[in-house]
């Protein structure tokens, strides 16, 4: 039996061995941005579980743009090895690994969230967040530098710096985190974005920086290899970014040589109703896909094996990214295929314990 959650997926030269996707989850245990075995062992653990694709989590492509001082980063080149390391392990596995490049913008300057995430003072080690306005996330996060044409043009350089970066490590996708309140859907927000110039106002002005970066970006990155953008398809909030913006945007990503929309939704302001529950997530990445004419991606609250196919089978969404389910179980794919009675990829490690009634058990290439 063949279900469409376990078939393969094309985008330019790459193919993805399924449907099913690790979104990228901060850690917050990086130091100075460098990846470490916990990362290693976190994501690894995934790969061997089943996972057609890994994204590894937000990395930011400056210092001033992570979150917290556990962040990732992706800034220097001392950065590339042990993000190779994760890379070379993923595709040990069979894996399809990419990265996602992120800026923090106005919600930067946290403290690590174990135990309660509060603003870092200088005197902790501390810096100055920036944003395309001087408006702060709420009253518990920093004001921020609002940044000029030259801060603004050094954002877009280090993005593509940082894909350098990315291909060196040897990641098969990159994908741009524009959504979730970070810095580049900061200045597609009219919540965050009050700029009086060519990047404030209208859509077209906010869209611009985000355009910027994908264009950087692609200039660098190899015409045969895939690039996504993750956005927040709406802000839930009035007056803010929404669905019928995501899908004009999504119309001109494509344009401009993305080939997926990773769609999530929220994080630009606080205390905002968001009606959560099963899959509440899969109606914009259906949208986007008919509208936009460009591939998407599916995630929110998707934790079962027959939903998680059927977002596929009914053309939701080309691919369905999990997160939380992951944490709790890193060999989701692995159980989703018995329960589907699908052929799954087991490590040779782990065969002896596949299911006897599983129709096909069959072994991964072992690392060189």
């Amino acid at each position: 039996m063949s279900h469409p959650l376990f078939s393969p997926f094309q985008l330019r030269s790459v193919e993805f061995p399924n449907r099913i996707g690790v979104t990228p989850m901060c850690q917050y245990s990086a130091r100075d941005g460098f990846a470490n075995d916990w990362h290693l062992v976190h994501l690894g653990s995934r790969a061997q579980g089943g996972a057609g694709l890994i994204i590894v989590e937000a990395s930011a492509v400056v210092p001033e743009g992570r979150i917290s001082p556990g962040d990732l980063g992706i800034w220097k080149d001392a950065h590339v090895p042990e993000l190779q390391r994760i890379a070379d392990f993923l595709h040990s596995q069979g894996v399809r690994a990419g990265i996602q490049l992120a800026h923090a913008g106005r919600k930067a300057s946290m403290s690590v969230p174990f135990g309660g995430e509060r603003l870092l003072l200088p005197d902790e080690g501390g810096w100055q967040p920036v944003a395309p306005s001087a408006v702060p996330f709420s009253p518990v996060y920093a004001v921020p530098l609002a940044l000029d044409r030259a801060g603004i043009a050094a954002v877009v350089e280090a993005f593509a710096q940082a894909t350098r970066r990315a291909l060196a490590a040897g990641f098969d996708f990159v994908e741009i985190h524009a959504a979730h309140g970070y810095l580049l859907h900061e200045f597609l927000s009219p919540l965050a974005n009050q700029r009086p110039d060519a990047y404030g106002g209208s859509f077209q002005n906010r869209s611009r920086l985000t355009l910027e970066v994908v264009d950087a970006v692609r200039a660098e990155w190899p015409e045969h290899l895939p690039l996504f953008v993750r956005i927040s398809a709406t802000d839930w909030a009035e007056g803010g970014w929404n669905p019928d913006e995501s899908v004009e945007l999504s119309g001109l990503l494509r344009e401009h040589g993305v080939g997926l929309v990773d769609v999530s939704s929220g994080g630009m302001v606080p205390n905002v109703e968001i009606p959560t529950g099963p899959g509440f997530q899969v109606e914009f990445a259906s949208r986007i896909r008919r509208q936009a004419g460009i591939p998407t991606a599916a995630v929110g609250l998707i934790t079962d094996a027959k939903q998680a196919n059927a977002v596929v089978a009914k053309g939701d969404a080309d691919l369905v990214f999990m997160g939380r389910e992951m944490l709790r179980d890193p060999y989701w794919p692995m159980h989703a295929a018995v329960e589907l009675e699908e052929a799954a990829s087991w490590p040779a490690q782990y065969l002896r314990a596949a299911p006897r009634h599983s129709p096909e058990r069959k072994s991964i290439s072992l690392p060189e």
